[in-house]
């Protein structure tokens, strides 16, 4: 028997479901599509969209399963909710962050935060910058922390000088 994820995430598109499950599994390793299901003719006088047309995309990033629902235009992503990729280090804080700023919105980046090109939020952190920022008693981590409100993209090796004072 198949392992069940009892909470999952469901997001909200207007008809790019497919096409941003399909990005996301390009990005992540491990990654893919579990499952697309179509709308039929039941329920069109509701949702409105044609039969045959995309209604929902299971799929995994990272074994992490999401669940991509065409679900029109009454709802959009916002940052009150996003996605948070944990960076063994530089180079992947710089794979995922290229990536998922393709095409996406350059207003929202900040302090690691950023929005892809369908509007959905995601943090890309480095696992080492919570242990340098996480001490509101200690000037390092007092250092750190105002170092990443200042950048974009998070650079551990400067997160790393701030931290100790250089």
């Amino acid at each position: 028997m198949a392992s069940f994820q009892r909470i999952r995430n469901c997001l909200w598109f207007d008809g790019q479901g497919e096409e941003a499950a399909n990005y996301y599994v390009g990005i992540f390793p491990d990654s893919r599509v579990v499952k697309v299901t179509r709308f039929g003719e039941a329920g069109r006088e509701i949702h409105g969209r044609p039969a045959g047309s995309v209604m929902t995309v299971d799929f995994e990033l990272s074994g992490q399963r999401f669940l991509a629902l065409n679900g029109g235009p009454q709802f959009r992503f916002n940052e009150a909710v996003s996605l948070m990729v944990y960076c063994k280090d530089q180079a992947e804080v710089d794979h995922y962050w290229e990536k998922l700023t393709a095409g996406g919105d350059p207003a929202s980046q900040q302090c690691g935060w950023l929005k892809d090109r369908f509007g959905l939020s995601w943090q890309v952190v480095p696992e080492a910058m919570l242990d340098l920022v996480s001490d509101p008693a200690n000037a390092g981590s007092q250092r750190a922390f105002t170092a990443m409100m200042d950048m974009r993209k998070l650079d551990l090796r400067a997160l790393q000088k701030a931290y100790d004072g250089r």
